[in-house]
């Protein structure tokens, strides 16, 4: 098998795991991590293998900085281009400097003595066609570049930095076609860090039913006949062998490694991984080197933990029922119910039940809505006090419309910041149980008080980023504000 590798490596083409190992051994001259260190981990042979083979579920690769991502999904995309004449891969990163890097890797592969007669013509900045009818192109982080390619293979790079609308209009450009003799099927792949709480990879890997986005990763199939596979390996698994001269207590890896990392095959230097540790901070370092959980670093409601705040309360009809509402017609308005549960230190428990989120909407058809849901009338809404303001048509301001519709509106003139130490002190109350609970139906609520967060190049900004998770959370704050000694002598108008 050498002397052929040698001679046209093109024509010899793997079919077993060992064998794609060797050849990628021969060719390109990398050993390709096939053993993970880590309890329940993938590696990335585990990767090429599912895609070179055609094995069902589209892939998810949640893997940790500088592990080879981008580069491995580069050797699939060669694979692909040598061993299924006619097959077309699209690249498409979170931007294209991100797709432009994974193209690099595959040019350096394709610049070698027996690659560069296979392909057809010049090689471009967005693409390659070889003379077997294979082509890969880049795309642009846009619908219109997305929604232009009809390919059998859609390589995602980044995913956590994807715009939502590419990401969904990116679902439907696969199709499965036979290639040279072989059914190669229409797929997606998403390699990537794991960077926030409920961000795009958090969704897919949840969504997977297999590796706890929460915990690690590993490698786990989705739902039957299909669904999403998950590839999942950290820094340990693709580090070089520890130096055996290197004391394993004395190592900052230890807490993490274990000693394992004696017996590693990868090719990060341990060194390297060392002064990563060293120059960031242990939950940044947790989340993007040992892929343990997304940051909450930057995090408005660091203490929010799902685990303790949400909970499958009952509803009470005997108990205090209030509500909280964020306008809105582009953006989402956004209604809470909550009821009010005393507590026997003298507290009272925020409980919220239910919420309502619907964008481009007029005031009276959410109103129509929210009448419709099964629970007690609030007894007075909490409102953002712009919601006084009168449109230019109309002559009737938002405020105007709720009191027509028979609801007690209270607003309170407030800073942001003012709002947020209210809602901190709930969720983490210096010496008493937790003041609030959300309900498992609330999923945007709860959403958007894990992901709501700082600008973290801006960290003297105390301002929230308003991405979409604001909303929900103005509503809930607008609530707590307008409750009973909500923020201090400052007087609560009531309509």
């Amino acid at each position: 098998m050498g002397e052929m590798l040698r001679a046209n490596p093109a024509q010899v083409r793997p079919t077993t795991r060992t064998q794609l190992r060797g050849w990628l051994r021969w060719t390109l001259g990398i050993e390709v991590p096939g053993t993970a260190v880590c309890n329940g981990h993938g590696t990335p042979l585990d990767y090429l293998e599912h895609v070179f083979f055609e094995r069902p579920g589209d892939a998810v690769v949640w893997a940790n900085r500088g592990g080879g991502k981008t580069f491995y999904g580069a050797v699939a995309t060669l694979l692909d281009l040598l061993f299924k004449p006619g097959v077309r891969v699209c690249i498409l990163g979170g931007s294209m400097e991100q797709s432009q890097r994974m193209f690099e890797h595959l040019k350096w592969m394709l610049d070698r003595p027996w690659a560069r007669p296979l392909i057809d013509g010049k090689l471009t900045e967005r693409g390659v066609r070889l003379i077997n009818g294979s082509r890969v192109t880049l795309a642009a982080q846009s619908q219109t570049s997305v929604r232009g390619h009809r390919v059998q293979k859609l390589r995602c790079d980044e995913v956590e930095l994807f715009d939502p609308e590419v990401w969904a209009a990116a679902q439907f450009v696969t199709r499965s076609a036979v290639c040279g003799g072989q059914v190669v099927r229409g797929s997606v792949e998403a390699l990537s860090t794991m960077h926030r709480p409920f961000g795009l990879m958090h969704e897919l890997i949840e969504g997977a039913g297999g590796a706890d986005p929460d915990d690690s990763p590993g490698s786990s199939s989705g739902l039957d006949g299909g669904g999403w596979k998950v590839f999942g390996w950290c820094a340990l698994d693709v580090m070089r062998r520890c130096e055996v001269e290197r004391v394993c207590e004395r190592c900052g890896l230890w807490e993490a490694c274990g000693g394992r990392a004696k017996t590693t095959r990868g090719f990060v230097a341990v060194s390297d991984v060392l002064d990563q540790q060293r120059r960031s901070g242990r939950e940044q370092f947790a989340s993007e080197m040992l892929c343990r959980r997304p940051s909450r670093s930057d995090a408005v409601f660091a203490e929010f933990d799902p685990a303790v705040h949400v909970r499958a309360v009952e509803a009470d009809e005997a108990l205090t029922w209030v509500g909280g509402m964020d306008f809105g017609l582009r953006d989402p308005l956004v209604m809470l119910w909550a009821q009010l549960r005393p507590m026997a230190d003298g507290h009272v428990c925020v409980e919220v039940i239910d919420e309502y989120v619907q964008t481009e909407t007029i005031v009276d058809r959410h109103l129509e809505a929210i009448g419709r849901r099964p629970w007690p009338r609030p007894r007075w809404l909490g409102v953002d006090p712009a919601g006084n303001q009168r449109e230019s048509q109309t002559g009737r301001s938002t405020i105007d419309l709720l009191k027509a519709a028979g609801y007690t509106v209270r607003s309170r003139c407030s800073t942001i910041a003012e709002g947020l130490t209210l809602l901190r002190r709930r969720i983490a109350p210096a010496a008493a149980d937790v003041q609030l609970v959300i309900h498992p139906r609330c999923g945007r609520l709860i959403e958007s008080m894990a992901s709501y967060h700082f600008d973290p190049q801006r960290p003297r900004d105390h301002t929230p980023v308003k991405d979409g998770h604001d909303h929900a959370v103005d509503a809930l704050r607008y609530m707590v504000m307008n409750m009973p000694g909500g923020a201090g002598a400052v007087k609560v108008r009531c309509y």
